[in-house]
């Protein structure tokens, strides 16, 4: 049975589709079956694995309202071990139409339930938002990784997450956790960087990935050539970065 992570903050810009995208990538390269799960209506996930959205047909928008099944929509990527759901514009209209749905939170956890067994990992890149998409991918996990930008505000906005969750647990998934919480954006050189870190540190105590994200041109770069820095360059620090998380990450699963 694959493990189900959710990669979600509702603060945008901090790395969300970066890790979603690069952190699958990584764990593939590794030799595991990942699949990458884009439920952010912008779509950058799927574009940053090389989908182009406009030629895309079925999206996980008709998966969530019914007109389609995820395995139905599945991808194969050109990137070792990485399968997609892609996304779409018209999912932001998904928000809306689901509210009118029964057993509204858990339709994604239905949606993935066939294809859990075909992969090791599966990774849901949620919009940054704590909405009713949100709240199915949180539904869906079976723990949660929240990225954190190492600026000023990085905590802005987590009590908002950390209730959901709260809430989430309590009343429709009480196996959720929190796989963890990674540190993106990283400049060792400014003291503004350590005091987030220790900050954080103190909000999520024994929960922050030894693995930190630096700041780099080329992982900006990679999304444009709808490649993970892996595949983009792989002698970048950012690589060896989130080569350093995806192995963090096995190892905890062992």
């Amino acid at each position: 049975m694959g493990k189900i992570i959710a990669v979600a903050n509702q603060k945008g810009g901090v790395g969300k589709t970066t890790t979603s995208v690069n952190l699958s990538a990584a764990i593939g390269a590794k030799g595991k079956k990942v699949l990458l799960v884009d439920i952010d209506p912008q779509g950058n996930t799927s574009s940053g694995v090389g989908i182009d959205r406009r030629k895309q047909g079925k999206t996980m928008y008709d998966v969530l309202i019914g007109e389609a099944k995820a395995e139905e929509i599945c991808l194969h990527t050109e990137f070792q071990g990485l399968d997609l759901l892609p996304s779409g514009m018209e999912l932001a209209a998904a928000e809306i139409e689901l509210v009118d749905f029964d057993h509204r939170e858990a339709i994604l956890r239905a949606a993935l339930a066939p294809l859990r067994g075909q992969y090791d990992y599966i990774f849901i890149d949620c919009p940054p938002s704590l909405g009713l998409i949100t709240t199915n991918a949180l539904c869906a996990a079976d723990s949660l990784l929240v990225p954190i930008q190492c600026e000023y505000y990085a905590l802005e906005g987590l009590s908002q997450l950390m209730n959901s969750v709260r809430r989430v647990k309590r009343q429709y998934n009480e196996q959720l956790e929190i796989e963890g919480v990674l540190l993106t954006m990283y400049d060792g050189r400014l003291n503004l960087t350590q005091q987030v870190v220790n900050e954080v540190k103190k909000y999520f105590p024994r929960k922050v990935f030894a693995t930190v994200i630096p700041r780099a041109v080329r992982l900006s770069e990679a999304p444009s050539f709808g490649k993970p820095i892996e595949y983009f360059d792989r002698n970048n620090k950012g690589a060896y970065a989130y080569s350093a998380l995806a192995e963090e990450i096995l190892r905890l699963n062992a």
